[in-house]
């Protein structure tokens, strides 16, 4: 198993599992996301992004968002490890803070991960927790992590070492869908702007 960046190829595959999920697409880019790999099978088990928020201050902010791991991967560490690459990728852009707005908050505690009060999110962030709020995840609280308290239970550790281990092996094969057609109307399943 292992977290790799995501491939453009994959925009309709992470549009639907988004989607299956109820995770939020806004301003969506799959260049922005990362996606853990079971590297015997091909099979994608989990997703996640990080999204900067331009500030005209040049005072960036990093938000941490659409964090999804596949039923049949869950409690095999996929998500702890998408989030170590997520948070590893926002430190090598230079933020020592990252945040969340998700009603996920005691899985992200786990790594260092803290609530915060509204008041203290970034401006940027402030009206993105009401969007949220309003749309996909009404139970969604700011979540602040400094970038070098950032930990990884070794529960988790070991769990994504053995991920596949008695998982079925699956074809990587590509298909129409893959690149966004529907094979039934052989039309695009998704407007991405271009």
């Amino acid at each position: 198993m292992y977290v790799r960046d995501a491939k453009n190829r994959e925009e309709v595959w992470l549009l639907d599992h988004i989607e299956a999920m109820g995770l939020d697409e806004t301003a969506f880019r799959s260049r922005d996301y990362v996606v853990a790999v079971d590297e015997a099978s091909g099979e994608k088990a989990g997703f996640g992004r990080i999204r900067i928020h331009r500030v005209e201050d040049g005072s960036d902010v990093c938000e941490l968002t659409s964090i999804g791991v596949l039923e049949s991967w869950r409690n095999q560490g996929v998500g702890a490890h998408v989030v170590e690459r997520l948070v590893e990728y926002a430190s090598d852009d230079g933020f020592d803070t990252v945040y969340a707005l998700t009603g996920e908050g005691s899985y992200l505690a786990q790594f260092g991960f803290r609530r915060i009060e509204e008041s203290q999110l970034p401006a940027p962030l402030q009206q993105r927790l009401t969007d949220k709020r309003d749309g996909v995840d009404p139970d969604a609280v700011p979540l602040e992590l400094d970038v070098s308290r950032f930990r990884v239970p070794d529960r988790l550790r070991e769990a994504f070492k053995r991920a596949p281990e008695g998982r079925e092996e699956s074809s990587d094969d590509e298909s129409a869908e893959d690149f966004g057609i529907d094979p039934e109307t052989a039309t695009y399943k998704y407007d991405t702007g271009r």
